[in-house]
């Protein structure tokens, strides 16, 4: 397995790939701060696109010429740590018509065995407990993911459809956290009180926006990947208005992939919230 080569902080040096984002020790940082560690994880490609049209022409896909093993392997990095992983109603959707998979896949795929024992040792259930958002409430709650006592968390808004709520409550949880838009600070304080320490969002760029929105997000992992896409409509890590103030991101790290990609590369950079 071709290392990576540490460019910030100095000096450089090759690390291995595997145990890259494991290094960073995101339990014992939320330890630290004595609060949850609310992270996320994008890869995009040189202009920005996280996601084009998908075969049919409908929904957004990830794009099969920035997706790549490499970074495959450091986002279940990052998806072991978590306590509680941040989705949503879409997801839930697709789960139960047979189009979406567990998105924590160590005990599915034999190239992450490793994780799987990782998250063993550290006295963790298989699979983190899920948070879905959403306004609509338009899901089923599929049993499979129930297995194990696992919890699967909903929360949504004060005007929400009541016998919606209601249907769902004798499967999961339902929280009020918005009044007419789920508030992250609403949530992640609704998590903090639950016991969870690190929240993992991997939902999409609209969620991003609420939790930035909100001065919740700690940590953003980007994968930027060496080649230009273009296409219409444009999507990005981001959506939602304006943000105001702007939101000051430091480097916390970063990473040549020099093999990835074919050998075009890619660069592996995390960020943490100024202030």
């Amino acid at each position: 397995m071709n290392p990576v080569t540490q460019l910030f902080p100095p000096p450089a040096q090759e690390l291995p790939l595997h145990g890259l984002y494991l290094s960073h020790e995101l339990r014992q940082v939320a330890a630290e701060l004595g609060r949850p560690l609310v992270y996320t994880n994008f890869v995009t490609s040189l202009d920005g696109r996280i996601a084009i049209p998908g075969p049919t022409g409908s929904g957004m896909v990830v794009p099969k010429q920035v997706a790549n093993s490499r970074d495959w392997r450091l986002f279940q990095e990052l998806a072991v740590q978590a306590d509680v992983m941040i989705s949503n109603g879409r997801y839930l959707r697709d789960y139960a018509s047979g189009h979406a998979q567990e998105i924590l896949q160590v005990h599915d795929d034999p190239r992450f065995t490793d994780l799987a024992q990782w998250r063993v040792q550290q006295g963790l259930s298989p699979q983190p407990d899920i948070a879905v958002i959403s306004a609509s409430l338009d899901f089923p709650i599929p049993a499979a993911l129930l297995a194990g006592g696992r919890r699967v968390l909903i929360f949504t808004t004060e005007q929400a459809d009541q016998e919606r709520v209601r249907a769902l409550q004798g499967h999961a949880e339902v929280a009020l956290a918005g009044e007419s838009a789920v508030n992250g600070a609403r949530l992640v304080q609704a998590l903090a009180e639950r016991g969870y320490r690190t929240v993992y969002s991997a939902s999409g760029p609209k969620v991003l926006h609420l939790l930035l929105a909100a001065g919740v997000l700690d940590r953003l992992y980007l994968t930027l990947a060496n080649r230009l896409l273009g296409g219409e409509p444009f999507s990005s890590f981001v959506e939602g208005p304006l943000l105001t103030p702007a939101v000051g991101m430091r480097l916390h790290t970063a990473y040549l992939d020099a093999a990835g990609l074919e050998g075009l590369g890619q660069l592996f950079l995390s960020y943490r919230r100024a202030g």
